[in-house]
């Protein structure tokens, strides 16, 4: 009978209450993934083999079941010795009794061994669409991803290539064997018997599947109900347990345990009335079964009481009827899979289908480095035509020459740097690097020749040697070492008691804002690119420091183009030229010198903050 399997289908955060795929657009998901299963070319030659094998051994393993109550009726009629069963007398009831259990055999082996050859090319399957949707996910652009929670893009994939194993799983081996075994059954049935033993199995199943499917889309609603529940009463202990601190400070315990209790109540009253469901589900399920069962085998007794049928007639009957029946008896807890598996199928196929806003030309030339000049011509950008962020931004900045952008929160600073790496394109205007308009060369070759050391650094959990090397993965150990020297955190990682192989944590959760953005820097050493974007590099280092690796971003970006975004004014004091901006607009540009002795907003944003450095020292 139905079981409740509860996580599979309906864990929290899964959308049982999104709209299901109709017949139509099922099918059409189905025949997306089918050529994952029939993959063309020489390479795939042997996935193919494999499907031809797995389908043979499933023809065979349902022959070899269907044939299984026959053996099983010419043991019973050789062991009763009826008069009718003499043919099979001269077998030997101990041989028919041997063949049946061998019958049997094959019958587990072949599905077994179907299951073996199968895995491959269902793994394989799995695997490629998998990595599809990790590198579509990848070539969307930052506005996309900023927009989505990561958490929720990897539950896609997750979900996604869960129900794909499932739907292939059960169409494969569930529905097209059931399908097999009805077709074989039936055959026999009509041709063993008359039709009315057909017509009995035929409307019991079909009375079996639609109450199951009825019941089912109805206790898909109590599900739902329930998982509401379920997730506030987690969202509840979950955001209690992140705020301890503020509950203790505020004595609200008790407070809080009287929130998650009515959202347990609630989940309780929930699960009552699935349990509740569940029961009428199995109990109407059996009664139909029963009732099946009874009519057929009631023709089959008037059968052997009146001679045209034996014993072993009457208990193949029962075989084939109980047999047919089984692999329904999870039929609402597949179907309600099967529905939501359709759903978080189309989800990822969704995702796959979405075009990246940032796409590279056909045959998009590579971007050549001459100089590493940089030029923004009456750059225009917005996320929002009535939000401007960047308005007619002009500057040309020669290749080895520092340009420094200075200006308020949200003055359009860290844009500037997400169009030089093309993360958006520009609304109006363009940029160009050696005279190149970034749009017209390959992403890829672009950000080769940039190197970033951001405000906001995010490690990955690995070791601080991989997070270094991530910049060129082929260097060896001494390159990453000199970088990190560079860097001025050799000594720091040297004095860990695993050194370089020292595991960082989820975002580098166990190094200090300073650690990370000297792991940054050094990072972004070893890349070595011709054009450095230094995004307040060092705001979260301490004065002594700061000094230090600004004499050595200094020197890193010496012969370099260098575009440094700072709200510390006193480390960008040797730029060659700094852009002041207010609301996008570019408000006053020149040397430190100029701006100061100009005594507009620079002037006096230097004046706010030497103030401030003076009043700290005292």
């Amino acid at each position: 009978m139905a079981r409740d399997r509860r996580g599979a289908a309906f864990s929290p955060g899964a959308r049982p209450d999104a709209p299901t795929p109709g017949f139509a657009g099922a099918w059409a998901i189905v025949c997306r993934v089918a050529p994952y299963l029939w993959p063309r070319g020489a390479q795939y030659r042997d996935i193919r083999i494999r499907v031809v094998g797995a389908m043979a051994l499933l023809v065979l393993a349902k022959v070899a079941t269907v044939s299984t109550p026959f053996l099983f009726k010419a043991a019973v009629d050789a062991l009763a010795e009826e008069k009718d069963a003499t043919a099979w007398l001269a077998i030997g009831p101990v041989a028919l009794v041997l063949a049946y259990g061998a019958m049997r055999l094959c019958g587990v082996g072949f599905q077994q061994l179907r299951d073996a050859v199968f895995a491959k090319v269902g793994q394989q399957a799995l695997r490629r669409l998998a990595l599809q949707t990790f590198r579509h996910i990848h070539a969307m652009s930052l506005r996309y991803h900023l927009e989505r929670r990561t958490g929720a893009l990897t539950r896609v994939i997750d979900r996604g290539v869960k129900a794909i194993e499932f739907v292939l799983r059960f169409l494969l081996f569930s529905i097209a064997p059931l399908i097999l075994e009805l077709g074989l059954v039936a055959i026999i049935l009509f041709i063993a018997f008359d039709w009315r033993f057909f017509a009995i199995v035929l409307v019991t199943i079909a009375l079996y599947v639609v109450f199951t499917f009825r019941v089912t889309e109805w206790r898909v609603q109590i599900r739902r109900r329930m998982n509401e529940q379920d997730m506030a009463a987690s969202q509840k202990a979950v955001d209690s347990l992140l705020n301890y601190e503020t509950v203790k400070y505020f004595g609200a315990e008790e407070r809080e345990a009287e929130r998650y209790e009515t959202s347990m109540r609630g989940y309780e009253g929930a699960v009552i009335k699935s349990q509740v469901s569940l029961a009428l589900l199995n109990g109407g399920q059996a009664f139909i079964v029963t009732c099946g069962l009874a009519a057929l085998m009631a023709l089959a007794a008037v059968g052997v009481a009146n001679g045209s049928l034996t014993v072993g007639d009457f208990v193949m009957v029962n075989a084939y009827m109980i047999q047919v029946m089984l692999p329904l008896n999870f039929l609402g807890t597949v179907y309600r899979e099967l529905r939501q598996s359709f759903i978080d199928m189309a989800d990822m196929f969704e995702l796959i289908d979405r075009t990246p806003e940032i796409r590279d030309k056909p045959n998009a030339p590579t971007l050549l480095i001459r100089d590493a000049g940089v030029r923004f011509d009456r750059v225009q950008f917005h996320y929002d035509p009535e939000r401007p962020i960047l308005q007619e931004v002009s500057f040309d900045l020669a290749g080895g020459r520092r340009l420094a952008l200075v200006g308020a929160s949200g003055a359009g600073k860290s844009t500037i740097a997400r169009l030089l790496y093309r993360f958006y394109d520009v609304s109006g205007g363009a940029i160009l690097i050696d005279g190149q308009d970034l749009r017209e060369v390959s992403q890829g070759s672009l950000r080769r020749q940039i190197g970033v050391v951001p405000q906001d650094t995010v490690l990955f959990n690995d070791t601080i040697g991989y997070n270094i090397a991530y910049a060129r993965p082929e260097a060896d150990r001494d390159e990453v070492v000199a970088a990190a020297k560079a860097a001025r955190i050799h000594e720091f990682v040297e004095a860990l008691p695993q050194g370089y192989d020292t595991m960082v944590g989820e975002r580098g959760l166990k190094l200090s804002g300073g650690e990370k953005q000297r792991v940054a820097i050094a990072r972004t050493i070893l890349k070595n690119p011709p054009i450095l974007i230094f995004d307040e590099a060092t705001s979260a280092l301490d004065t002594a420091t700061e000094a230090a690796i600004q004499e050595r971003l200094a020197e890193l970006g010496r012969d370099r183009t260098v575009i440094a975004i700072a709200h510390r004014l006193s480390t960008i004091v040797d730029a060659d030229e700094i852009l002041v901006l207010d609301a996008g607009r570019v408000v006053e540009r020149g040397a430190h010198a100029q701006l100061v002795a100009a005594g507009g907003a620079y002037a006096a944003l230097w004046a706010r903050q030497s103030n401030d450095r003076r009043t700290a020292a005292e």
